[in-house]
């Protein structure tokens, strides 16, 4: 199947009500170069990872470029061990993805060819008024918003998945992976994949990034122990009443902030303004259950063939 165009992108987007900017510039490779034609915008850029792991399944990281992504603790986090995870070949770049060396975004999977790509994106994301990812091609770069890309998302039937890619997570035997919950059962790639060199399939990745990406390969570690979610929310996942008196205090503390001077605002503005308040926090919440019924039920299972 012909790969999507990038004329074909915009096409759909327009078609889905999405409001972006094309922003022409010379081919780049690097953050570096492209900051230098579009650094003016005030907006922080994009960095691309196309990755695979030793059983075959591709992953595409997509962050802020600010945002620090090490891949051996992030391939501890999907349960992979800690050289789970390398660059991918250049030629599942071409057939997966069907982008160009320098042009891995997001966008790529628009490509029916991209179906199995795990898509992990950087929850800082959701901060951000604007984001800038490359249609297709490195001679150009979009700018749209979060709430247009995860429109976009949608109409693939993607459904956005945010990782704290710098939070600081120790995996053990009392503490398993905390992103295995994204990692799915997929078929390998074909072999083909697998003989290829592979390279730096990224975009405007630094070169220590790219380094730390290439490490040997190590058993996936299955977990044994009874599951514990660490952090912020850990007595919320366990205890319904608590996340229940939790979203009812989160939203009425939002909802008594806003209507303080309630001329200020309309009906419409003040319903956004709680949505923005408490949105992540609840999505935090949501992505928690998942990755802990995943889990759990991972757990039992290998305990079950053991």
């Amino acid at each position: 199947m012909a790969a999507v165009s990038k004329e074909a992108l915009l096409s759909r987007l327009q078609g889905l009500g999405i409001n972006s900017i094309v922003h022409e510039h010379p081919v780049v490779m690097t953050v570096e170069e492209q900051s230098k034609h579009i650094g003016h915008l005030g907006t922080t850029l994009s960095k691309n990872l196309f990755l695979k792991d030793k059983k075959g399944r591709l992953y595409l990281v997509s962050a802020l470029a600010t945002t620090t992504v090490d891949l051996k603790a992030l391939s501890q986090r999907l349960g992979l061990g800690k050289g789970g995870l390398r660059m991918a070949p250049e030629d599942a770049l071409q057939e997966i993805l069907k982008v160009p060396l320098g042009s891995v975004t997001p966008f790529a999977l628009i490509n029916p060819s991209s179906r199995s790509v795990i898509l992990l994106l950087d929850h800082q994301y959701q901060n951000q008024p604007k984001l800038l990812f490359h249609p297709l091609v490195n001679d150009s770069t979009i700018e749209i918003s979060n709430g247009d890309f995860n429109l976009f998302l949608k109409s693939i039937d993607r459904t956005p998945s945010y990782v704290d890619f710098e939070a600081v997570v120790t995996v053990g035997k009392d503490q398993p992976p905390d992103l295995a919950g994204f990692v799915t059962e997929l078929a390998e790639q074909p072999s083909s994949l697998d003989t290829k060199q592979s390279i730096a399939s990224t975009q405007n990745c630094s070169i220590k990034e790219v380094a730390s990406a290439k490490f040997p390969n190590s058993k996936l570690k299955v977990p044994k122990e009874k599951v514990h979610i660490e952090g912020e929310f850990q007595k919320l996942i366990r205890d319904p009443q608590e996340l229940v008196n939790h979203i009812l205090d989160e939203t009425i503390k939002a909802t008594m902030e806003k209507v303080k001077d309630v001329t200020h605002y309309t009906d419409t503005s003040i319903s956004n303004e709680i949505k923005s308040q408490i949105g992540p926090d609840l999505q935090n919440l949501i992505m928690l259950f998942k990755n802990t019924a995943y889990t759990q039920g991972f757990v039992a299972g290998c305990k079950r063939q053991i």
